[in-house]
Order: C-alpha cells, then structure tokens, then sequence
C-alpha cells in the first residue's frame, strides 16, 4: 500500500482542459458571389426552398444545369453548417 500510495503522489497533475467557448465561431461564407445572392433569398424568405426555386429567385434560367449547380451550392453551404435541409432537396436556414 505504501509503494503504491508513493507512485500515485509522484504522477504529475493532468492539465487543465481548456475553456469551451460558448458559441462556436460562424461558419464563413464562401467568397463567389453566387452564394452571397443565395443567402439573399434564403434572408427573405422564411419558409425552406428547393434549388429550382432558388434559381428562379436569383434570376438563373431554369435549366438542368443551373439547378444542379445551385443544389451544388446548396449542399456545400449545408456541409458548412450555414444551411440545413430539412427534408431531401429542401434548404432553410437553421434557427437559433
């Protein structure tokens, strides 16, 4: 008892963790302008919206291309945290 009562006294103290923020830092918006026209809509809308939606808010010719690329972009802002989808194909903007 005593050999181990000296080994657990000679362990050097664990560190500290560090501090936890309490709001994670926002997620940065990509630099193309496509996506700051995005969340544009996503700002005046309040309700989810699919990508051909989008592309007919931000004036892009509905074209199987188009509504790709923007579903593209969609899922990426996703991936960052800066949307959500709520349902397959369906984006919103998360709520506090």
């Amino acid at each position: 008892m005593q050999i181990t009562r000296k080994t657990l006294l000679a362990l050097p103290e664990p560190p500290p963790p560090p501090p936890s923020s309490p709001t994670p830092p926002a997620a940065k918006l990509p630099d193309h302008p496509a996506y700051q026209q995005i969340m544009a809509v996503f700002a005046d809308m309040a309700t989810p919206l699919r990508a051909r939606a989008v592309c007919e808010a931000i004036d892009l010719e509905i074209k199987p291309s188009n509504v790709n690329n923007v579903r593209l972009k969609l899922k990426r802002l996703t991936d960052r945290g800066i949307l959500i989808e709520t349902e397959q194909g369906l984006f919103t903007q998360p709520r506090p």
